[in-house]
């Protein structure tokens, strides 16, 4: 992919606790209390880090995946990885890596994801994990933690992970959910960058925010109560909005057929960490990870974003000032 920009990058370090691997057919039609005749299965590693790890290979970029393994499953995992070519950490998980399923019912284009809890993890785990990250990150580069913590992984663990990676060892992007995000919103230790969907920016403010202004200052309120350096609002097909030091931005997504909206969030992560590591300014990452969302969700399954797309939208790119 010939990006401006794109010879040197600051290195990258993702971090997936709770991978899956995912597993992607379609029947007919989902109906219950039937014998349901599905295609062969398509099968991908998954996982949040994972697939930033993936989509940062194909727009060209450089990442070493950290993933947390156990079992026959997490074999096949690294095997998948390796085969796919990307530079992996592998750790010892404490149970055997869940699996996931998603269902394309023919009929309606529907699609139903079954995802499974993973392997409960202890104290000892979490904290041989944190340590790992704090050795493995390169000073200067980036580290991503996306995707769920698995069972026993308490709300708190970006912010511990946050402290050790402090003086500047490397910056953090975080993209979770549920507890974890709403312990990361309330806390005075910030991550460098804090990522989330419109719906889960509406949970935490308590309010719609129907409004690409709206987005643009609940984010700006994180950043001054010391959530984050910087707040990105996934708004789905409106784009994505930031606020931060550089001010706040928006980038719109392309207008395209929606396959599927598996991976799209990682995709988004993938452009904008490996703009960032190019040094890019925060308003071109922005829309570089837009552009990688949008093409994303061109693709079926668990398939992630197609070079030759990204580039083609984001040299159509429209980002403004909010």
């Amino acid at each position: 992919m010939t990006l401006p920009g794109s010879e040197t990058q600051a290195p990258i370090l993702t971090v997936t606790l709770n991978p899956a691997l995912d597993l992607s057919t379609a029947a007919d039609e989902v109906r219950p209390d039937l014998k349901l005749r599905c295609d062969k299965p398509v099968v991908d590693p998954g996982g949040g880090g994972i697939n930033v790890s993936r989509a940062i290979k194909v727009l060209g970029g450089q990442s070493t995946a950290m993933v947390a393994l156990g079992g026959a499953t997490g074999t096949r995992i690294a095997d998948l990885l390796k085969s796919d070519g990307l530079s992996i950490l592998r750790l010892t998980a404490p149970g055997e890596t869940r699996q996931s399923l998603a269902v394309t019912d023919r009929a309606t284009g529907s699609q139903y994801r079954f995802v499974m809890p993973g392997p409960e993890w202890h104290t000892t785990h979490v904290s041989d994990m944190m340590s790992a990250v704090s050795e493995t990150a390169r000073a200067g580069g980036w580290v991503v933690v996306s995707g769920s913590n698995p069972p026993g992984v308490a709300p708190g663990f970006e912010q511990m992970l946050t402290v050790r990676l402090k003086d500047g060892r490397a910056r953090l992007l975080v993209d979770t959910s549920g507890e974890a995000l709403r312990a990361l919103a309330g806390s005075s230790i910030p991550v460098d960058v804090l990522r989330m969907d419109s719906h889960e920016a509406e949970a935490l403010a308590g309010r719609p925010l129907p409004l690409r202004s709206d987005s643009a200052a609940f984010a700006a309120g994180l950043v001054r109560e010391g959530a984050a350096r910087s707040v990105i609002v996934a708004r789905g097909a409106d784009g994505s909005v930031i606020a931060g030091p550089d001010g706040a931005w928006h980038a719109e997504a392309a207008r395209v057929r929606v396959v599927s909206a598996v991976g799209a969030g990682d995709s988004f992560v993938a452009g904008f960490v490996l703009a960032r590591a190019r040094e890019w300014p925060v308003e071109e990452a922005l829309a570089l990870g837009a552009a990688a969302a949008s093409a994303a969700v061109m693709t079926p399954a668990t398939e992630l974003c197609h070079a030759h797309d990204v580039e083609r939208m984001f040299a159509e790119r429209v980002v403004t000032r909010i």
